[in-house]
C-alpha cells in the first residue's frame, strides 16, 4: 500500500485556502498523524508552510515555486511537505512565528519552517523568491542547501533545533516562579504615555514607516485614558487615528469596511483583503469614539461596516464568513499579478462611465481624489477623502446639502458599477473565535446606534452554538465550512466567543446569552486554566502535544485571548461567585504583572484587564422587564468601558428560571435584593463594593458614579 504522503492530500481538506493548493505538484500533506509519521519514518526534515486564503504573497509563492514540477520533485524527494491554514492552526501559527520573530526580527506570511521529523525548527523565513533578489535567498538553491546539511550536518541542525525549541518554550510557555504585585491605576498613564510616544502626529496612527496597521488596543488605551483620566492628549491622538483611518484607503468609501493595512505611511494604498476581526474590532472601537466624540461621521463608519458585513461576509444561516481576497479572478487581458486591488480602484473615466451626471461625477473626483494619474498601479486610483464637503460646496457654488445628497447619489452608482465587476474571492469558513469578536461589535451597535442590529448578534451566536459547540460534552470547536466541522477550540474561540455572549445578553437582556458565557468561561477555567503556573494556555490541557504548549499574551492583528479571558472573568465573577473566576483572573494579572509593567502596550488587552481589576467595574443592574426608551438612549451618549450592564427581572420571583438557566443555586450578589421600586423599571449603581440608592432615573445613577 502506497504512503499517504506520496501523493497531494489537500482534495480532502475543507479550508478555501488548502484546497487552492490541491492541484500543486507539491505533495502537500495536512498537519496530521499520518504527515508526521511519513517524516519519522522517511528520516527527512519537514518542510511547513503557513498561510491564508487571502494572503498575497502566498499565492504569489505557489505560482513561483509551488506550481514549478522541478522544485516540487525535489520538495517531494528530500521533504515532507505540509501546508496549513493559520486560521484553522493559529496554535501552529503562534508557535513557529515566534520563532521567525525571534530570529529575524520579524515575521508574516506565507510563513516558511524546516522542521526536524519530531517538529523542532532548525530554519525559518516568509516569503521566498525562486532566485535570489534583493538580499533574498532562492527557493530553489536553499532546499538544495537544506537537504545537503541535512545529509552532512545533521548533528549541527539538532542542536540549533533543541536550542530554537528552548527559545519558544521560554517565550511562550514559561511563567514565572513567582507572582508580582498587580499593577495599580497609575497604569493605565503609563500605558497611554508609552502609546503617545509612538504616535504619529502628522498622519495620525502609530509608527514614522509603512505598513500602517490599525492599533485597536492602543486606541481603547487612549480613549480609557481620556474617560478615566481626563487625558486630553489622548483624545486628540485617538482622533487623529480614528479620523486618518476612515479617511485613507484603508477605508472602502465606496463599499464600507476596511481593509488589513496600508502599505504607505499616509494610509493612502491598502493591502486589499478584508478580515473578519478588523471589520469586527474597528466599527467597536469607532463607536467608542462616536459616544466620546459626538462626532457622526464615526456613527456612519461603523453603520456602513455593519452593513458591508452582513452583506458581503454573512452566511444564509447567518453565521460570518472569515475573509475577502485581496485578489479577484482575472479580468480578461489582464495578467495574474495586476489582479490585487482591481475590484476597487477608479479611474475618472471609469466614474464618469458609472454616475452618469457630469457635475455629481466631478464632485466625487474631487471628493475621493480620482485623478488621472492615480495613486496605485495603472494610473487607478484608491479612494481618500481627499476635499471636504464645504469646500467642494464652494467651488462648485452649491449648498452643503446638495453637495452631500450628489455624493451620496454617486457612492450608490458607483457601487452598483463596481458590483458588475469580478469579486475578490471568498474564504467561507466560520471560525469561532472570529465570530465571537463580530457577535461583540454587533451588540455594541445595538446599544449605541440601532436595537435592531442585535439581530445578526444574536441568530450568528445561535449559529456558532448550534454547529460548533457540543452541548454534551461542554466543548467547543473551532470551523465550520459546508457541514464540516473541525478542531478543537482554542482559547481564542471560547474567551471571544464567551465575550460575545455575554455582550448580547448585556444587549437584549436575555438571561440564555448569559448562561452561554458562562458555561464557555467554565470549560476555559476546566481545560485552559493552569493553577500551578498561574496562566491560562492557549490551547486546552490533554490536546495534541506541540513542541510547545503557548500562550497569547501579546496583541497581535486580534486581542491577546489571555487578556480577553481575564476581562471577561472578572466581569463573569458576578454572576457565579463560587467559581471564582475574579480569582484566576486576578493570577492571571499577578503572575504576568512584571510584563505588563514593562511593556504596557505589546500586551495592551493585559494592560485593560489589570485596570480594571486595580480600578473595579462599575455595576449597573437594571430591574425592569424592558429596557425604557430613554434609558438606551442615555447609555447610547455614555462611553463606559468597564460597565457590567445587568438585567434581572423586576421582581424576586421571576428569578427562579434565571437561576436554573444558569445552573446556579443562590442569586449572584450583582441581582440580590435589587428588585424594581414602586413598579418601576430601577437601577442599582455599585463599584468597589459602593453602590448608589436604587434609583428610577438612569442619568442620575450615572452621575452618581462619576461623582467617586
Amino acid at each position: 500500500m502506497s504512503s499517504p504522503a506520496g501523493r497531494n492530500r489537500l482534495d480532502e481538506e475543507a479550508s478555501p485556502y488548502l484546497r487552492q493548493h490541491a492541484d500543486n505538484p507539491v505533495h502537500w500533506q495536512p498537519w496530521d498523524e499520518e504527515a508526521l509519521a511519513a517524516a519519522r519514518e522517511r528520516d527527512v526534515p519537514i518542510f511547513l508552510s503557513i498561510g491564508y486564503s487571502a494572503c498575497h504573497w502566498c499565492h504569489v509563492m505557489e505560482e513561483e515555486s509551488f506550481q514549478d514540477e522541478d522544485v516540487a520533485a525535489f520538495l517531494n524527494d528530500n521533504f515532507v511537505p505540509i501546508k496549513v491554514d493559520r486560521e484553522e492552526r493559529p496554535d501552529l501559527d503562534r508557535v513557529y512565528q515566534t520563532i521567525c520573530q525571534l530570529v529575524s526580527g520579524g515575521g508574516g506570511w506565507p510563513l516558511s519552517v524546516w522542521l526536524t521529523p519530531d517538529g523542532k525548527p532548525f530554519y525559518v523565513g516568509t516569503y521566498f523568491p525562486p532566485e535570489p533578489r534583493r538580499g533574498m535567498p532562492g527557493f530553489r538553491e536553499l532546499l538544495s542547501d537544506i537537504a545537503n546539511s541535512w545529509d552532512a550536518s545533521r548533528d549541527e541542525i539538532e542542536r540549533r533545533a533543541d536550542q530554537w525549541t528552548a527559545a519558544i518554550s521560554d517565550q511562550l510557555e514559561e511563567t514565572p516562579e513567582q507572582p508580582g504585585e498587580p499593577p495599580g491605576t497609575d497604569l493605565l498613564s503609563s500605558a497611554t504615555t508609552a502609546t503617545l510616544r509612538s504616535a504619529d502626529r502628522e498622519h495620525g496612527g502609530f509608527g514614522t514607516d509603512g505598513p500602517k496597521f490599525p492599533q485597536t488596543g492602543r486606541l481603547d488605551v487612549l480613549l480609557r485614558s481620556f474617560v478615566f483620566d481626563g487625558d486630553e492628549g489622548a483624545l486628540e491622538v485617538a482622533v487623529e487615528a480614528l479620523d486618518a483611518m476612515a479617511s485613507g484607503g484603508l477605508y472602502d468609501h465606496v463599499g464600507g469596511g476596511f481593509h488589513r493595512y496600508t502599505t504607505d505611511r499616509e494610509w493612502v494604498v491598502p493591502h486589499f483583503e478584508k478580515m473578519l476581526y478588523d471589520n469586527a474590532e474597528l466599527p467597536r472601537l469607532y463607536l467608542a469614539g462616536y459616544q466620546v466624540t459626538g462626532a457622526p461621521r464615526y456613527a456612519r463608519v461603523a453603520q456602513e461596516t455593519f452593513a458591508f458585513l452582513e452583506r458581503e461576509l454573512t452566511h444564509p444561516d447567518d453565521g460570518f464568513y472569515s475573509t475577502l481576497d485581496a485578489q479577484s479572478d482575472p479580468p480578461a487581458g489582464r495578467d495574474a499579478d495586476e489582479r490585487e486591488g482591481a475590484f476597487y480602484v477608479w479611474t475618472p473615466e471609469e466614474v464618469h462611465e458609472a454616475v452618469g451626471d457630469e457635475t455629481s461625477a466631478e464632485l466625487f473626483c474631487d471628493r475621493y481624489g480620482v485623478t488621472a494619474g492615480g495613486n496605485f498601479e495603472g494610473n487607478t486610483t484608491v479612494l481618500t477623502v481627499d476635499a471636504s464637503v464645504s469646500d467642494l460646496a464652494e467651488t462648485y457654488g452649491l449648498d452643503e446639502s446638495d453637495v452631500e445628497r450628489r455624493l451620496q447619489e454617486a457612492r450608490v452608482r458607483a457601487y452598483e458599477a463596481r458590483d458588475a465587476r469580478p469579486h475578490p474571492r471568498r474564504d467561507e469558513k466560520v471560525l469561532a473565535g472570529w465570530n465571537g469578536l463580530t457577535i461583540s461589535a454587533f451588540a455594541a451597535g445595538a446599544r449605541v446606534l440601532d436595537p435592531a442590529l442585535a439581530g445578526p448578534a444574536t441568530r450568528a451566536l445561535s449559529f456558532v452554538r448550534d454547529r460548533l459547540w457540543d452541548d454534551d460534552a461542554q466543548r467547543l470547536h473551532r470551523r465550520y465550512k459546508d457541514g464540516d466541522v473541525k478542531g478543537p477550540g482554542y482559547l481564542e474561540d471560547y474567551a471571544f466567543l464567551a465575550r460575545g455572549a455575554f455582550d448580547c445578553y448585556q444587549a437584549t437582556g436575555e438571561v440564555d446569552h448569559l448562561a452561554f458565557a458562562l458555561d464557555l468561561a467554565r470549560a476555559i477555567e476546566r481545560d485552559f486554566w493552569d493553577e500551578e503556573a498561574g496562566t491560562i494556555y492557549f490551547t486546552p490541557a490533554g490536546g495534541e502535544s506541540l513542541v510547545t504548549r503557548p500562550q497569547e499574551v501579546t496583541d497581535q492583528s486580534t486581542p491577546s485571548s489571555l487578556g480577553v479571558a481575564a476581562s471577561l472573568l472578572l466581569r463573569l465573577d458576578h454572576f457565579a461567585p463560587d467559581a471564582a473566576f475574579g480569582d484566576v483572573a486576578e493570577r492571571v494579572v499577578e503572575t504576568h504583572a512584571d510584563r505588563i509593567r514593562g511593556s504596557p502596550i505589546e500586551h495592551a488587552s493585559l494592560t485593560l484587564a489589570a485596570d480594571e481589576l486595580a480600578r473595579g467595574s462599575l455595576e449597573l443592574t437594571v430591574a425592569a422587564d424592558e429596557l425604557p426608551d430613554d434609558w438606551r438612549a442615555t447609555l447610547a451618549d455614555r462611553y463606559l468601558p468597564t460597565a457590567v450592564v445587568s438585567r434581572r427581572p423586576p421582581t424576586d420571583d421571576g428569578l427562579d428560571s434565571w437561576l436554573s438557566a444558569l445552573g446556579v443555586d443562590e442569586v449572584p450578589p450583582i441581582w440580590a435584593n435589587r428588585e424594581a421600586r414602586d413598579a418601576e423599571p430601577t437601577v442599582y449603581a455599585c463599584q468597589s463594593f459602593t453602590c448608589s440608592p436604587p434609583q428610577t432615573d438612569l442619568a442620575a445613577a450615572l452621575d452618581w458614579f462619576e461623582s467617586q
